[in-house]
């Protein structure tokens, strides 16, 4: 597995578009071994006067990317001159960096602490490591290490436990101009602020620190002006807030003319988007607020709004098992995602984002035509799309069918009590759906790499055994490809079966064409196996497959024959 990383950082400029758009170029430029970073969003705001950066790529790539960002932002951005709503100590704020693929949060940590140290080493910016990159437990939290802001690293530097991890340990012109930049590795954390219908950022504050997990300190008579409560040892004490994971602030953004709460959620399993926005919309309705809408900063994984979008819908008692599109708007809609700025899920969600169209369009080439397009592909002179391909596609409309089945049947008047029944059903047929619906281009795939290595050169004694050897594994993989197909139309059958039984008795035709197109699905998918199996050496291999297939096809045309005589039509 290739190893990618994202980097996120925050620079301390968001009105001044020409020297953003310097910083961006710098880093998109950036290439190191071969490799390029890719940019994936650029979210610039006035108010905070910050921009934040997302970008990917190999952990080599995107150091070089992030210390080119690093260099130029100290260039073009003077922290003596800085002001903005959000807390910040550097020209570069903060620099996390965040596993995608091939890399633990571990190794990310290392990376990030090795940036650090080159930060400082090459370029003279003093550095802080947090979160899971902090060298101690107290340096893990960015509030305590960022304590002050800007206006506090003269005292720190002098302080030899507040001192950066990489820098000078006096406050010298470097460090008056670029600040300190806070370098940390963290897993994925969704930055959102959540819109109320008030101009006061105190109380936004107070509904802050109702929902932030480290909360609000204790005071005499539980009063917000009270005499701040001391424990024996003297530390403050702290009443706790009730979302885990979670760092809250309020302020007042000018630029929309209302409060926000704006919120790291920096752990998206104890605290999903969907729970932290029904929390704030609790706090705030306690203190007489309305949340109007939230707005999510930068990226956002997309099982975030997956999960979102199911919880909203189930709380309608609604099938869950529709497409991945609907379930995410259903999310946008149920949070107002799209309150202050159009939200498109193309450019926010990161797996889209992260998404190479070349490469997509070469491995989805039939699965993105048009149904027209896709007939006249497979009539055309090519032997590839095939009948497997087609077979693969006749399981997914088997797959496709069954669910609508089930999604409208959860949907009928007085059924309400069964919804959850006919999801379950709709959610395994959209499942798969998608293995079938990648089967056909893969089974394309299959057949084209066959053709690959008959093309091998066969000059020598030693290419043709390489070709030989590249035949017969091609020739496997194309028998096992339909295997597949076999085995995911079958899947289909149990669904089909529960909605001729149970489902929207309106609807039963079409649970019957979805046993057939799944069975025609399964038979044109065998005819595969075998012809593909007939060209193997290894004979003992071919036998094993030929015969799970012909299993399959025995088990799956009995199960047709039961279930169309129990279809009545009458």
């Amino acid at each position: 597995m290739k190893k990618i990383i994202e980097c996120v950082p925050n620079f301390s400029e968001g009105r001044n578009k020409e020297v953003i758009n310097r910083i961006v170029e710098e880093i998109a430029a950036t290439t190191h071994n071969g490799e390029s970073v890719k940019m994936l969003d650029v979210d610039p705001g006035e108010t905070t006067n910050r921009t934040v950066v997302t970008f990917t790529g190999t952990p080599e790539v995107v150091c070089e990317a992030a210390m080119r960002g690093v260099k130029i932002a100290a260039e073009l951005i003077d922290m003596r001159q800085h002001h903005g709503a959000h807390p910040r100590s550097g020209a570069t704020d903060v620099l996390p960096i965040v596993p995608v693929s091939g890399n633990t949060l571990e190794e990310c940590a290392e990376i990030a602490r090795g940036l650090a140290k080159r930060i400082y080493d090459e370029l003279g910016i003093a550095c802080y490591c947090y979160e899971a990159a902090a060298a101690t437990p107290e340096r893990r939290n960015l509030a305590v290490v960022r304590e002050g802001e800007y206006e506090a690293l003269p005292e720190k530097m002098l302080d030899p436990k507040r001192r950066p991890d990489f820098g000078p340990d006096t406050f010298n012109e470097r460090v008056a101009t670029a600040g300190a930049t806070n370098v940390s590795a963290r897993n994925f954390l969704v930055a959102v602020n959540f819109n109320l219908n008030t101009t006061s950022s105190r109380r936004a504050m107070s509904v802050a620190f109702d929902v932030r997990e480290k909360g609000r300190k204790a005071r005499e008579n539980g009063s917000l002006t009270g005499k701040v409560l001391k424990d024996e040892q003297g530390n403050d004490i702290w009443l706790p807030g009730t979302l885990k994971g979670c760092k809250a602030i309020g302020w007042y953004i000018e630029d929309y003319g209302i409060a926000q709460v704006s919120m790291n959620i920096t752990d998206i399993v104890a605290t999903p988007l969907h729970v932290a926005y029904e929390e704030v919309c609790r706090a705030a309705r306690e203190r007489g607020l309305v949340v109007t809408g939230a707005e999510i900063v930068g990226l956002v994984p997309k099982s975030v709004l997956i999960d979102a979008g199911k919880y909203y819908l189930a709380k309608q008692q609604r099938s869950t098992g529709i497409a991945e599109e609907e379930i995410i708007k259903i999310a946008v809609k149920s949070m107002s995602l799209d309150d202050l700025k159009p939200f498109d899920p193309r450019e926010k969600v990161i797996e889209y984002m992260m998404e190479d169209e070349q490469q997509l369009a070469e491995e989805q080439r039939l699965v993105r035509m048009t149904v027209r397009d896709f007939a006249a592909e497979t009539a055309s002179e090519s032997a590839a799309p095939g009948g497997g391909s087609i077979s693969a596609y006749m399981g997914a409309l088997g797959a496709a069918l069954s669910t609508m089945v089930a999604n409208l049947s959860a949907h009928k008047r007085g059924w309400d009590d069964r919804w959850q029944e006919f999801s379950d059903v709709a959610e395994a047929g959209q499942a798969l759906m998608s293995r079938l619906i990648h089967l056909v281009d893969e089974d394309t795939a299959a057949f084209n790499r066959i053709m690959n290595a008959f093309g091998m050169p066969k000059d020598t004694p030693e290419d043709k055994a390489a070709r030989a050897a590249a035949i017969e594994a091609a020739t496997l993989y194309a028998t096992e490809v339909p295997l597949r197909t076999m085995k995911a139309a079958y899947e289909v059958l149990p669904l089909a079966e529960a909605m001729i039984a149970k489902g929207n008795p309106a609807s039963v035709s079409d649970a019957g064409v979805s046993v057939l197109a799944a069975v025609a699905g399964i038979r044109g998918a065998e005819l595969n196996v075998r012809i593909n199996a007939g060209s193997l050496k290894d004979r003992e291999a071919a036998d094993r497959l030929v015969a799970e297939a012909a299993a399959i096809v025995k088990s799956a045309r009995e199960t047709e024959e039961r279930l169309m005589a129990n279809i009545q039509l009458d």
